[in-house]
């Protein structure tokens, strides 16, 4: 039997190389696209409500005020929504845990997630008698833990509080929670303000994201330059009431926010958002 010739074992290795990279990126193709993931930006007016599709799980953080409750159940239920696979309250303040008690009340769910502060007020205490109702435990919503889904490719994990803040105010303990899917990702702040953000910064935490729900409604003390340079949004989501006695948001972190290329959208502009993701590309609508 001949030897094969170099030219001959350069063909057979090429072909090979071409194979395997060809079977990489099929496989990785199929990884990043599987299914479609929505967000949704729920019109709460002043306050916080995000609806999460996987595709497999259902996850709502925050439910705005005292009687935005409403607001959410029939958001969801035009979803066609019958169970909350995962409710997350990122802190105990009145504007985004005020109608989480019925909402909670109105479905079945099966985890909730919190943050390691209470509060004495009757929105905190509605909060956790709903949950009781349901026979659940709250899990500790901090840095490290992730929830549990069964979707490939899509991955959700707390990055903070990652540490413990003063019970004087709240916004600090907020929990912060990544999504991931595919190449595309999103970053939920609660009411985080600039301790929090430098505590984050000071650990590595944070990467470029596509979506952001910008902080306490656009708050300045939240948002900072440094915080904002690692971060980068394509898209910067203020959910906020529309003239609301704070000021919000402030002259100073649209400022910011324009500085770093953001697309900034409001509820009090633009109404509910929803965003899209197929793992590659990112569709965004708004209600109004």
């Amino acid at each position: 039997m001949k030897k094969a010739t170099p030219l001959i074992i350069t063909i057979i290795i090429c072909l090979i190389v071409a194979i395997y990279v060809n079977q990489t990126n099929s496989s990785e193709d199929s990884f990043e696209t599987k299914g479609q993931l929505t967000v949704h930006f729920i019109d709460v007016g002043q306050g916080d409500s995000i609806f999460i599709q996987t595709g497999k799980e259902n996850i709502l953080i925050d439910a705005g005020n005292k009687g935005q409750d409403k607001t959410v159940i029939a958001y969801l239920d035009k979803l066609h929504v019958n169970q909350i696979d995962t409710v997350i309250s990122t802190h105990p303040d009145a504007d985004h845990i005020g109608g989480l008690a019925n909402v909670i009340n109105h479905y079945r769910v099966k985890a909730v997630y919190a943050p390691k502060v209470t509060h004495t007020t009757e929105a905190f205490k509605n909060f956790l008698l709903a949950v009781k109702n349901q026979n659940l435990k709250i899990k500790s919503a901090q840095q490290g833990i992730t929830i549990p889904t069964a979707v490939e490719g899509t991955k959700l994990a707390f990055l903070g509080p990652s540490k413990e803040y003063s019970t004087s105010d709240l916004n600090d303990w907020s929990a912060v929670l990544q999504l991931t899917h595919g190449q595309n990702s999103f970053l939920f702040t609660g009411d985080a303000e600039t301790p929090a953000e430098k505590d984050l910064l000071a650990i590595n935490a944070l990467s470029e994201v596509d979506v952001l729900k910008v902080s306490h409604h656009g708050a300045k003390e939240a948002s900072t330059t440094d915080f904002l340079k690692v971060v980068k949004p394509k898209y910067a989501v203020i959910s906020v009431g529309k003239g609301n006695r704070y000021g919000h948001p402030t002259t100073e972190t649209l400022k910011r926010l324009k500085k770093v290329g953001a697309t900034i959208i409001r509820t009090d502009e633009h109404g509910s958002i929803t965003f899209t993701s197929d793992g590659k590309t990112l569709s965004v609508k708004e209600e109004r």
